[in-house]
């Protein structure tokens, strides 16, 4: 990664008809060559998000670039593939067929149709009706047909959606080497252990607003930072030892085990106490949190009922779904 950027957002709000605000003053850089996971619950503004990066939704106010340009110019279309929501295709058009029409559109070579079926573990169904798919394998022809021009920035929405276990393994190989390859790409996902294991950064938006923004460990430590993991019996005694300690700030039971709010570094002075007054300590280590765990500590905090209103009042401003093809 360098320290260019592919997408810049600069206190970008979308207001829609009616007074809601699906994104609200929102800064997010992602910098090229960068995998960056997009998270937030639904109605967050994630989807609205993608639509302005492409140009399918114009923003109320603020700066957005896309590869140095405006979104949805001819020449930055043409270095951006993206998936955003389901997928749309000819039904009675095999896979192929599909994807040999959408080449054409971007005036790229038929056989790139044959390079990115390979890609999205397709190729023994492309002869097959669209309508025949299931919706795992509509979401992969999706897929397939955002990288059909080799672009420089991927722009993905719930990539994996309906996909079985073995696809979503395959997918993430896929993404995990397009990041090294050097594409940029912008992940939105609900698998929380597809984004931690294939993206560099994450941005976490929750009812329009960036709320946390950093790397999987960076987010998950956040959390975690000055507080200990403790088993120890008897429990009673540990936690009255531990509470005499003067920078000992908290000691909370849970499930048996004991939360310890101090600093981690105290780790081995506690252990030594505890062990000097004849307390079993069979586990002591500093809390860390899941990246769902982190997640949900982030989101939940300003959840209201006013994310489902504003996730259904989100309006869908053209018909069919982008690929990222363009003329």
């Amino acid at each position: 990664m360098g320290d260019r950027f592919a997408i810049e957002l600069e206190a970008v709000t979308k207001r829609y008809p009616g007074g809601v605000t699906a994104v609200d003053d929102l800064d997010l850089r992602v910098r090229e060559g960068e995998v960056l996971g997009f998270l937030g619950p639904n109605g967050a503004g994630k989807t609205t998000t993608m639509r302005m990066l492409v140009g399918l939704v114009r923003p109320s106010s603020g700066r957005i670039r896309v590869l140095g340009q405006p979104p949805g110019t001819p020449d930055q279309l043409a270095r951006v593939g993206a998936l955003i929501e389901s997928p749309a295709f000819y039904p009675h058009l095999s896979g192929r067929d599909n994807l040999r029409l959408a080449a054409r559109y971007a005036s790229v070579p038929d056989s790139a149709a044959e390079r990115v079926l390979s890609e999205v573990r397709l190729s023994d169904r492309a002869g097959s009706p669209y309508r025949t798919y299931s919706l795992g394998m509509k979401q992969r022809l999706g897929v397939a047909t955002a990288l059909l021009k080799e672009p420089s920035l991927l722009i993905l929405d719930e990539p994996t959606n309906g996909l079985d276990p073995a696809g979503v393994s395959e997918m993430r190989e896929l993404l995990r080497s397009l990041g090294q390859r050097g594409h940029t790409v912008l992940l939105s996902s609900h698998v929380l252990a597809e984004v931690e294991q294939v993206c560099d950064r994450i941005a976490v938006i929750n009812r329009g607003r960036l709320v946390a923004e950093g790397t999987p460990d960076e987010l998950r430590g956040a959390l975690g930072s000055g507080m200990l993991l403790i088993a120890a019996e008897p429990v009673d005694r540990a936690i009255a030892c531990l509470r005499e300690h003067d920078l000992v700030r908290a000691v909370e039971e849970v499930d048996g085990q004991l939360r310890v709010t101090a600093d981690p570094a105290l780790a081995g002075e506690l252990n030594r106490r505890l062990v000097t007054a004849g307390i079993d300590v069979r586990e002591l280590r500093p809390l860390r949190h899941s990246l769902e765990e982190a997640f949900l500590e982030l989101t939940t905090a300003e959840r209201s009922d006013a994310e489902s209103e504003q996730d259904s009042a989100e309006p869908t401003e053209r018909p069919e779904v982008t690929t990222g093809v363009s003329r």
